[in-house]
């Protein structure tokens, strides 16, 4: 007997629909309809009734499903338990950066764990680099923000980051409504030109009319530097600066519109190593658990109750600087500190 056949047996039970059971299984309504045939032959029963619009299970149908869904359960745990102490070998991934900062090393312990004789190889880019990569087979998985068309390729959605506007308290914004239009009185620091976000930032300033300074930049980490030290402003995921918020170096902004959420997406050639497949699902449940946390994230407090809670620039500076010890992915934060381009005091005036 074909487990192929009764896993489209017990979807088709579940979602009473050709197409849809066809879009599920990423396989077409034809193949569908001829798992089924085939089954009921081999058991000759008719499993279910049909017509133009549904396939509902007739009584033979709703006993057998229940042994189904049973065989199907078994199988897939054989198939995990086997694949964890087989699995051996090379696993190329590409990840964005902005992944890297948050929940990828919750990935790499879960790996860990559960494929100890996989070698996992990191290559950390833009989003569309790793995406050539993947086509030019150089990688076998990346985890980015964009699906990659055709055939060759399966996408599987993780999760929506969300994205907030953050900036220095130095620069005095936290505490009030904004529009995109104050912000525009200060540099925007973005991510690469190709970027969905950079996309959104150019869009939401073009919709009020304001010129704005928009400096593009491929590393997260100088990102988060640039915009502690007071050099702009910057729209970024709450989970990856954490650190920042917490020990006051970085505020969240409370603008509107809303910066959209960043839809992340794990993507492996159809054909490619079966690990793939495997170690994407595991990244939806990590960045799915990772997101709903960083939703909660709140706009920074008051003006008043923000002074009376946090400290001195100075003091907060020297505080960090204190209790964050120098991690591999922030080298640059041992250079001194620098003068911030355009301090509160003198902001630009607005231009008709």
């Amino acid at each position: 007997m074909n487990i192929r056949f009764l896993e489209t047996f017990v979807w088709l039970a579940k979602l009473e629909n050709f197409r849809l059971t066809a879009e599920k299984l990423h396989t077409t309504q034809a193949a569908v309809s001829s798992r089924i045939a085939s089954l009921e032959e081999a058991f000759d029963v008719r499993l279910f009734d049909r017509n133009t619009r549904s396939a509902t299970l007739t009584p033979a149908g709703r006993r057998m499903l229940a042994y189904a869904e049973r065989i199907v359960r078994l199988d897939g745990e054989m198939r995990r338990d086997i694949d964890a102490a087989s699995d051996a070998g090379l696993i190329r991934i590409g990840v964005i950066e902005s992944i890297v900062h948050s929940w990828f090393p919750a990935l790499m312990a879960q790996l860990r764990e559960r494929y100890p004789r996989l070698d996992v190889e990191i290559t950390s880019d833009t989003t569309l680099h790793l995406i050539r990569l993947l086509s030019t087979d150089g990688v076998d998985l990346i985890l980015q923000t964009d699906p990659v068309p055709g055939p060759d390729f399966t996408n599987l959605p993780l999760c929506e980051f969300p994205v907030r506007w953050a900036a220095s308290p130095r620069l005095g914004l936290g505490g009030r409504p904004l529009d995109v239009a104050r912000l525009a009185e200060f540099p925007i620091i973005s991510f690469s030109r190709h970027s969905g976000p950079h996309a959104t930032i150019e869009r939401l300033f073009a919709a009020v009319e304001r010129p704005a300074s928009i400096n593009c930049i491929t590393s997260v980490a100088a990102m988060i530097r640039l915009v502690a030290d007071g050099f702009g402003v910057a729209a970024l995921p709450p989970a990856i600066i954490g650190r920042e918020l917490h020990e006051g170096a970085l505020e969240l902004l409370d603008v509107a519109p809303e910066f959209p959420a960043l839809p992340l997406v794990a993507t492996y050639r159809s054909q490619g190593l079966p690990v793939a497949a495997r170690i994407a699902e595991l990244a939806s449940e990590v960045a799915r658990a990772t997101a709903a946390a960083a939703s909660v994230a709140k706009p920074a407090p008051s003006a008043a109750s923000g002074a009376a809670a946090r400290p001195s620039g100075k003091a907060t500076r020297a505080h960090a600087k204190k209790k964050a010890p120098a991690t591999p992915e922030r080298t640059a934060q041992a250079a001194p500190r620098a003068t911030p381009a355009r301090p509160a005091a003198k902001r630009r005036p607005r231009r008709s």
